[in-house]
Parts: structure tokens; sequence; C-alpha cells
């Protein structure tokens, strides 16, 4: 924000947070030192406890970040898995143990630094400037009050201190920073000479008893899954919104009952000039400093701007003239607010006191506070008015509506024609999808949805599944239409795919072979005529010339005598030789390289430093985890 009170974040406090701070639901700092005693604890740290409800949440947002970052590639059964457990489990252990030593050492982010974040959300800002009634209306659309997300934003600005403390520490030194630059920048000349599968294929001859054997030895190669078609119903709180209509009387009737959440709160703009006051500076320097300068605007208050970009001291804002944009009240420190609002529009202060410093500011602009009219909110009244409604009766139709699946397991048109839902039919579903399937089947893409389709109820007894939730707020059952138990191709459909497979399996095997013979010849100083391809540098930092197999034979090569010989394995079963000509190092090196390096290192110092301060937290506090209960708990 304005005073410049956070320092803008380093990339290895990025790095360390992204490990420890999961971007779970936070519960504030003195949830987490004090016992919460509440339902089967998963963990404890010292006298802090880590229930079941913490670990779901952080279970929950763990999974969705996954989901969003592996996209259709993200199988949930997949990554259920005891150790994925566990670790989200240390995860959160390894962030109360940072939390317990912040609340030790009385650390904590305070108001100001709140305001600084927040008011840089671009979300929350409106041309550019923060807007409290943004702030206002994106904590109500997250279900959340503003004392929730300021508990839990002043808890990731205090982990961000106190591992910004840590990570600090991790500094590579300038001799250092040469000795590795000059073993990643080390440029090795090569002549590649390759063998690949093709060269020979005329040599390969698979036999059908080889096709036979493989056919029956893999039989898992050639299953068709197991498959179903199902029929199926959804209930939602959406299609109930969509059916819903509200009237205008109803409207008007709900705008004039919550005007008061429909206002415009006041706003300002000022500019300002900062004298600073810390433990560096003697406060009657800085004060005689401010008067001087408010001496000289009360003879030339046309020159604000001029005077901001000369003398003041915040950062943020003298550039720009001292301009702050609109804020509106309780964005700013209390002194500073408090004369902003008595000001009138073109007036400038005398000399004002905060915890800062000394300011000398200017209100150059006001927005008054106003009354948004129903035409302007009227959809958001609609949505809520309708979103209310809903909500009610999909409570009351879930209940019924699982009750009825239930009770009436023989058929989903009784649910149909009660919610007047529509029967919907799938294609083809396979039992076990893998994750790319998965994500083409829409709201059957559910791993719950599919494991109770495929049940014994479900198939022998042809009933239909239980309700399942497949989101927020939608409800899902379903019964097969149609089924098809596992099968394998016929081998006669198979063969000549195998036997394919088996030559190329045989082609790269032999030019593997054929390599290594040559290298061991060349290795024993018999250089034979070949047709070695052109020279060409090689290094570390230049990798993406060559594949890594390659690259790491060459740089792992003796070079003490010249030419040196090695072999790599590449891609699609090809043996590739590599001659080394020559070893030396480039001219120059680029200095951006060169820092970028420095800073990489610097970075992996600094993490092993925190790895060993979170082992040595470990030590010191009694740590005990209930495998038991985590093992057990169904997910």
């Amino acid at each position: 924000m304005i005073f410049d009170a956070v320092r803008n974040n380093k990339r290895v406090v990025q790095v360390f947070l992204a490990l420890i701070t999961l971007p779970f639901a936070f519960w504030g700092i003195d949830s987490y030192v004090r016992d919460t005693g509440a339902g089967t604890d998963l963990a404890s740290v010292g006298d802090s406890k880590i229930t079941m409800q913490q670990f779901d949440q952080a279970w929950r947002v763990q999974q969705d970040r996954l989901r969003q970052a592996m996209g259709e590639t993200f199988d949930a059964a997949a990554v259920n898995t005891p150790e994925a457990r566990l670790s989200v489990l240390n995860a959160l252990v390894d962030q109360r143990l940072l939390l317990l030593e912040a609340a030790k050492g009385r650390l904590v982010a305070g108001d100001n630094a709140l305001r600084e974040v927040i008011s840089k959300i671009p979300a929350l800002q409106d041309d550019g400037q923060f807007s409290m009634a943004r702030y206002q209306a994106a904590l109500a659309a997250q279900g959340m009050s503003q004392p929730q997300f300021e508990a839990q934003l002043r808890q990731d600005l205090t982990l961000q201190q106190l591992v910004a403390a840590i990570g600090d520490t991790g500094i590579v030194g300038s001799a250092m920073t040469d000795e590795m630059l000059r073993i990643q920048s080390e440029e090795r000349q090569v002549s590649e000479l390759r063998f690949s599968p093709e060269q020979f294929a005329a040599q390969v001859k698979i036999d059908t008893a080889a096709v036979e054997k493989y056919y029956q030895e893999n039989p898992k190669r050639f299953e068709i899954a197991e498959q179903a078609k199902a029929d199926y119903v959804v209930l939602s709180l959406q299609a109930l919104m969509d059916k819903l209509t509200v009237s205008d009387a109803e409207v008007s009737a709900w705008y004039e009952s919550h005007k008061d959440r429909y206002q415009r709160a006041e706003e300002r703009r000022a500019s300002h000039i900062l004298i600073l006051v810390d433990a560096n500076q003697d406060e009657e320097k800085a004060k005689a400093k401010a008067d001087g300068i408010r001496r000289e605007l009360q003879e030339a208050p046309g020159k604000f701007a001029e005077l901001a970009k000369q003398y003041s001291q915040d950062p943020g804002s003298a550039e720009k003239g001292g301009d702050l944009g609109f804020f509106g009240r309780g964005m700013m420190v209390k002194p500073f607010e408090e004369s902003v609002f008595k000001l009138q529009e073109g007036e400038i202060s005398g000399v004002v006191r905060s915890e800062f410093g000394f300011h000398i500011i200017k209100l150059t602009a006001t927005k008054a506070g106003a009354q948004r009219p129903l035409a302007e909110v009227r959809p958001e009244l609609e949505d809520e008015l309708k979103r209310q409604t809903a909500s009610r009766q999909f409570a009351e139709a879930a209940e019924a509506f699982s009750n009825m699946v239930y009770e009436q397991p023989d058929s989903l048109q009784p649910v149909v024609e009660k919610f007047d839902l529509k029967m919907q039919h799938s294609g083809w579903l396979p039992r076990d999808p893998n994750p790319q399937a998965l994500a083409t089947l829409g709201q059957l893409g559910n791993q719950k949805v599919l494991t109770a389709l495929f049940s014994a109820d479900s198939l022998k007894n042809k009933r239909n599944t239980e309700a399942i939730e497949v989101a927020p707020n939608v409800l899902l059952s379903a019964r097969v239409a149609a089924y098809q138990a596992a099968s394998s191709r016929p081998f006669a459909e198979v063969k000549a795919g195998i036997e394919a497979a088996l030559k190329e399996q045989q082609a790269a095997a032999l030019a593997r072979q054929a390599g290594e013979a040559r290298l061991a010849a060349l290795q024993a100083g018999t250089e034979s005529k070949a047709d070695w391809g052109p020279v060409k540098s090689v290094s570390r930092l230049e990798g993406q010339q060559l594949p890594a197999a390659a690259l790491q034979a060459i740089f792992r090569a003796n070079v003490n005598n010249l030419p040196a010989y090695v072999g790599a394995e590449v891609a699609g079963g090809t043996y590739a030789l590599y001659k080394i000509i020559k070893v030396g190092q480039p001219a120059t090196v680029d200095k951006q390289r060169r820092d970028a390096l420095q800073r990489e290192y610097s970075t992996i110092l600094g993490q092993e430093d925190f790895a060993a301060y979170l082992a040595g937290l470990r030590s010191r506090y009694k740590i005990d985890i209930n495998k038991a209960a985590l093992d057990s708990k169904e997910r």
C-alpha cells in the first residue's frame, strides 16, 4: 500500500511457502497455539492438536490444486494414497511448528501490513484503486466475513516473515559462483555415430510361437475392460434456481429492507508527503524538516506534487507526486484517516504524526457515499432471492431424493416424476477409466459413481445407486442399463501388432549390441573407419542440444586422454556413440546467466537451511501422528 509497510516477497520466500502452506483454509494463529479438543485428532505438535476437520479441509484444497494443475490427467483415486495423505499431514505439522514459533517470538503481521496487501489485490480495485465496495462484495461471494479473511491473510504474512528470515541466509559467494559457472559452462566438442533399429530390422525373424507366447504371458495388454451403460438423473441447486422467477414486488421489498447492504461508502483521494521516523532517524529533525516543507507549501500550494517528488520518503507514492488514489474509511492508519476526512477538497493539512512519521496531506478529490439504485443492483437481488429459495427447496428435496432412490431401488422413474427431472443416458462407461477418459465422462466421471455403478448391488441386483454428491449441491443416482463383462481380444486380432512390437524390440537390442561392441573396440584403441557426424559443441547450460542420457554420458566421461568415447541409448531404441574431441571454456559468459546461476544456488542453500530449521523444530517439539486414524479414515 501506501507506506511501503511490507517489502516485496523474494523468490525464496515463495518457494518455501509453496512447500509449507498448501493454500489451506486457515483458522488463525490463536486456534493453532491452543488445544482445540474437537473430534478425533490426527496429530499433535506439543500441546497443539491437528484435527480431522483441519486435515479434511487441507486435503480438499490439495486435491483441488492438483486437479487444476494436472487438468485432464488428474486421477483422484491415483493420488488418494496413504503416502499422499501422510504428506499432507506432515505439511500441516510443519506449518503448525512455524506458527508455534512465530507465536513464541511474538511475531505477527500488523494491521498496516494487511492494508498494504489487501489494497494491492487487483480484484478489489476499481480503476487501479482499492474499492471497499468490491472488497465487501468479494468476501460475500466467498461466504467469508472480513475478520475471517483478514485472520487468514495475517497468518500468511506471519509465515512469510518467519520464512524470509531463514531463507535470506542462503548466500553464495562470488568465488563459489564462478567455480559452479566454470563447471556448468564447460564445452565439449563431440561427433555422433548412431545405430538405429531400422538398420537391423532385416535381420530379425519372429516366429508364430514367440508371438503366441507373448500373448499368453501378457493377458492384461489385450483385455477389453468391463463396461456398462447407465441411466441416470441429476438433482442440482442450479437447476432449481433456473426454474424460479421472482416478482418485481419481491425484489423491491428486499431492496427496501436491506438498503444498508447496497451503499457506496464515501471515498477520498489524497496525496501526501511523508518524512519517515524510525530507529535510525531523529524525530525532532524529521519534524523540523516536515515543518519546513509545510511553510514552503503555504507560500506555493500549487507545488505540492513537485515537493512530494523531491522530499517524500514513501517510495510507493513519491514518484506520482504523492498521489495515494481513492480510499475509504478503515484503509489508512487512524491519525492519517482522521485528518483526510476533515479536509475540504484542495485543502492541505498541517503536519500529521503517525506511526510511520510525519505527513503533509492534500485532499484532491471526493466521492460521496451514495445509495446504489435498484436498477443497478436488480440482477444481484434476483440471483440472491432465487438462491435463497432454491437452497431451501434443495435442502428439502435432497433428503427426499436420497430416500426415494434407495427405497424404490428398481427404477429412477419415481424421482423423475416427483422432481421433474430429465432421465439421461450414457454411452459405454469403463469400470476403471484412465484420467483422460475419466475427464470426458462429465458428471459420471466421478470415481464414487463408477464404483457404485459396478458394485454387486447394481450389477446383480439391478438396483439404483445411492444418491452421490458429484459436486457441491449436485446429487446423482444411476442404474445399469447394459453391461459387458471384461474379455480378451482374440489372438488373430492382435497377432500382427504383437509381431511388429517384438520386431522393434529385437531390432533395438541388435542396435545396442552393435553400438556397445563398436564402443568397446574404440575404447581399446581400435579406431575403425566410421561415418561420424559433424562436430558440435555441447555444454550443461545448453543441454537441450542432446538427449539427457547422451549429455550425462558425455560429461561423465574421463577426458584426460582425447579422443574419448562414450555411448548412450537415446530415443526410439537407437544407440548413439559420441567421440569427445576437445574440452574447453567459452570466451565469455553472459552476466545475466552468471547472476541467474548465483540466485539459483542461493535458493538451493536457503532451502537446505530451511529444511534444517524445520528438522530442528521437529526435534524440539513432541510430535505424535495417529497413523491408525489416518489410514482408517475413508476418503
